[in-house]
């Protein structure tokens, strides 16, 4: 009698002919759901994922082809060395993002030998460095999630963790902003799902005039709203920059421009990587490689789901608006996720003074396309809005990020069922910088479940350091500890950009 699974597969065969005549073929492979044929344009394999998802199976691996178009492969390093062939560690994290580097200082409270590999010339150069830097409260992922479960306990998690690690760390709360009174009565959901998904901070309805009267500037459209007070924000590259100093600094190496190009598993396990910089050895593997996480699972045959590119565009305003907005703001259509599973963007002050609009939320067939256009720009002109006192002229820059969405919207953090030691931190999109201290948490703990697993003892770090000190900001010091520092060391006196208030002495350090 044929199972639950194939009568589900049964239903997406019939919506997938109904959307694409023969041209689709959906088959299961062990768990999933694997995608095959070939469609006209880019939005119908998209749409194809989505019509696969939701039904039970474990991932969707969307392997259609688009006549005409060739989907770029991962770009490698431009180099090789044998600087690597031979080494052995005990875990090899993929990925400088700050997932993988939350990994890699988790695990580096044990004593253990890690790696860190990451393709780019340095850390958070692909997601994780191109987001709004927002610490998600948890209220719009779905309940009974991976994302709603994560974001909430990520976000309360955080306050410690700037504290050891001495990145800066703000909560300004955010408001969802209604547009019509009706939505007032969605009050009730909106607490049930504060509730379900665990989120901290007295959330509340917002009267109009309440919203006036914490947002002075706010759009005159706006009919009442709702706070989440535990909303923060922070530089997401310097939060991925600290976490991995204070790895290091606890043993962990780090190589950048080091891409892993194969996998050669023996008995069940991953035994050893190839990487443009040799061959390397390993107990475990975490695969925390963003956009490419599916590329990775695919070297160790356990593909059971693939990534597509989700393009978020965002514009950065002058710093002369910093006193013009205190919270963050956003006028969302509906309860959830919209029709393009984006949050829709909003309004949001930034750590260093500025604010940012966005992103936008567009699917692209190339992972890591970080190019703007004027269409898109159009669309983050319109949050503009949200602000009577915001206009174009005041916008500087912008720029755009790749979220590593999956067809099924839900954060991949598991074990491989295939391999014995590796790891699987995929599909890590919005709210991944939120989650990321509490997935680094659970994938540590899976990640030394599977080194015990295989015989090995695992014993304390001694002497593990959690606190790591930043570059001082010469610029935010006072001024008496600002005078004691330049006297100390004089390049700190030295400016070298004006705007920002950077000195020599700050460069320095950086490098």
């Amino acid at each position: 009698m044929p199972d639950r699974l194939d009568r589900r597969l049964r239903k997406i065969r019939r919506r997938l002919r109904r959307k694409n005549g023969l041209e689709v073929r959906a088959d299961r492979k062990n768990d999933s759901i694997l995608l095959t044929g070939e469609v006209g344009n880019w939005d119908e394999k998209v749409t194809s994922g989505y019509t696969a998802a939701g039904h039970g199976f474990r991932g969707v691996i969307n392997d259609i082809r688009v006549r005409g178009l060739t989907e770029p492969e991962m770009t490698l390093p431009s180099f090789s060395d044998d600087h690597l062939e031979g080494r052995e560690f005990d875990v090899v994290v993929i990925g400088g993002g700050v997932i993988g580097c939350t990994v890699a200082r988790e695990l580096s409270r044990k004593d253990i030998s890690i790696a860190i590999l990451e393709k780019e010339y340095d850390l958070a150069m692909q997601a994780s460095g191109r987001n709004d830097g927002m610490i998600h409260p948890g209220f719009a992922a779905s309940p009974g999630t991976k994302m709603a479960a994560y974001n909430a306990r990520g976000n309360r998690l955080y306050t410690a963790l700037a504290e050891e690690l001495d990145f800066e760390i703000k909560r300004p709360g955010s408001i969802i902003l209604f547009d019509s009174i009706w939505k007032n009565l969605l009050i009730p959901v909106f607490r049930r799902r504060c509730r379900q998904n665990g989120v901290d901070g007295e959330y509340r309805r917002l009267s109009s005039r309440e919203v006036v009267e914490m947002e002075p500037s706010v759009t005159e459209r706006q009919r009442g709203g709702f706070l989440l007070p535990s909303a923060g924000i922070v530089s997401p590259y310097k939060v991925t920059i600290a976490l991995a100093e204070n790895a290091v600094q606890n043993g962990a190496e780090l190589f950048l421009k080091t891409a892993v190009t194969g996998m050669e598993t023996r008995d069940g396990r991953v035994f050893r990587l190839r990487t443009n910089r040799g061959m390397i050895r390993c107990r475990a593997v975490v695969n925390a490689a963003g956009v490419w996480a599916d590329t990775v699972a695919g070297m160790a045959g356990d593909r059971f789901f693939s990534i597509h590119g989700r393009k978020g565009t965002d514009a950065i305003l002058d710093r002369e608006c910093t006193d013009h907005q205190n919270h963050i703001l956003g006028m969302p259509t509906l309860l959830g996720r919209s029709k393009n599973h984006s949050k829709g963007g909003g309004v949001v002050p930034c750590i260093e003074g500025n604010i940012l609009l966005g992103p936008t939320a567009q699917e692209v067939p190339d992972r890591e396309d970080y190019t703007t256009d004027s269409l898109v720009f159009n669309d983050l002109l319109k949050q503009l809005a949200l602000n009577r006192n915001l206009n174009r002229a005041q916008i500087i820059n912008y720029y755009s990020g790749i979220r590593a969405a999956n067809w099924e919207e839900d954060f991949i953090i598991e074990p491989s069922r295939k391999l014995g030691n590796l790891i699987h931190a995929a599909a890590i999109q919005s709210p991944g910088l939120a989650s990321a201290p509490a997935i680094g948490e659970d994938v540590a703990r899976m990640t030394l479940d599977a080194l015990q697993k295989a015989g090995m003892e695992i014993r304390d770090r001694k002497g593990f350091e959690p606190v790591r000190r930043g570059i001082p900001s010469v610029k935010n010091l006072p001024g008496d500890e600002r005078t004691a520092l330049i006297r100390k060391d004089p390049e700190y006196g030295e400016i070298i950009c004006r705007c920002e208030e950077i000195s020599r002495g700050e460069v320095r350090d950086a490098i």
